[in-house]
């Protein structure tokens, strides 16, 4: 655990503000839910939750049968990071953040198709490999994620049937969360 120096009080009601840059660093967006766990040493500690996190298994699950249709490496995120993988390796994505692109893709409740080799949507930050189709996860109306098809190559582009596989996994993935 890391100290800020940054001290706030508790209002009458319980509420405490947490910094602007401590939610801009940590991606803490209005109306993001916050786990709440204590220590035995006096500790609080808030940390953001993950309905696709806490579902990490059937996610996997997912990306492998999805990898298996589409001949594409799967990639599905939380809102934040990088939750499973199949058909790449997994060391070199794990944990890794979104990228500002998949960001704005999320925040716009937007599927992406990559339909020509100059289109370029690289969904994972720090790793230059393009997405060929990405789906937000909505669950209850609320984006909790997205799944992307990595391009096999960089001459790559999207059809029909990895488009309607992409909508097939995020909609699964999104009724998982909601049950």
């Amino acid at each position: 655990m890391k100290a800020t120096g940054i001290v706030r009080r508790i209002d009458d009601l319980g509420r405490v503000v947490i910094p602007k840059e401590i939610r801009r660093t940590m991606r803490i967006r209005e109306g993001d839910p916050l786990e709440i766990y204590t220590s035995s040493e006096g500790e609080v500690i808030f940390k953001k939750y993950s309905a696709i996190g806490e579902m990490a298994g059937n996610a996997t699950q997912v990306a492998d049968i999805m990898t298996k249709l589409s001949g594409c490496p799967v990639v599905v995120f939380d809102r934040d990071h990088v939750v499973a993988v199949a058909g790449a390796q997994k060391k070199e994505f794990n944990e890794r953040r979104i990228s500002q692109g998949l960001e704005d893709l999320l925040e716009n409740r937007k599927t992406y198709l990559r339909k020509g080799p100059d289109a370029k949507l690289a969904p994972v930050e720090g790793i230059d490999r393009p997405a060929l189709a990405c789906a937000p996860i909505l669950s209850s109306g609320d984006v909790t994620g997205a799944v992307a098809f990595l391009a096999p190559s960089n001459e790559s582009t999207a059809n029909d049937i990895q488009e309607n596989l992409i909508q097939a996994a995020s909609q699964f993935l999104g009724k998982q969360v909601e049950d």
